[in-house]
């Protein structure tokens, strides 16, 4: 079900967004002006969304964690994965971790 809930966001974020599919890590990801923004991993999304961000949504989503898309203890901080749990929220995520990449372009 989530995985279907990422293709459903990935569908109408290029339609509406000019967002486009690809691979960050070998891991499924959605991207805009070549910056990934949201990403599939572990049946769970992770956001791409500023190390603030980030901080003050983990208190709120219980179980969300930095992504360590790695698994060796290395967690992003400017990336939140979300639980499937949460995942009624994932479309506000992915709005936000849009705005937040393409504010931090530096192209």
């Amino acid at each position: 079900m989530s995985e279907e809930l990422y293709s459903k966001i990935a569908d109408e974020f290029a339609v509406k967004h000019g967002s486009v599919s690809g691979q960050m890590f070998g891991k499924p990801c959605l991207k805009v002006n070549k910056k990934t923004y949201a990403a599939f991993y572990q049946n769970e999304m992770v956001f791409k969304l500023g190390q603030q961000e980030v901080n003050l949504l983990k208190e709120k989503y219980i179980g969300s964690v930095n992504w360590d898309p790695s698994g060796k203890s290395r967690a992003m901080k400017d990336w939140l994965q979300v639980p499937c749990e949460y995942k009624e929220d994932w479309i506000e995520f992915a709005k936000k971790a849009l705005e937040f990449v393409e504010k931090n372009s530096k192209d």
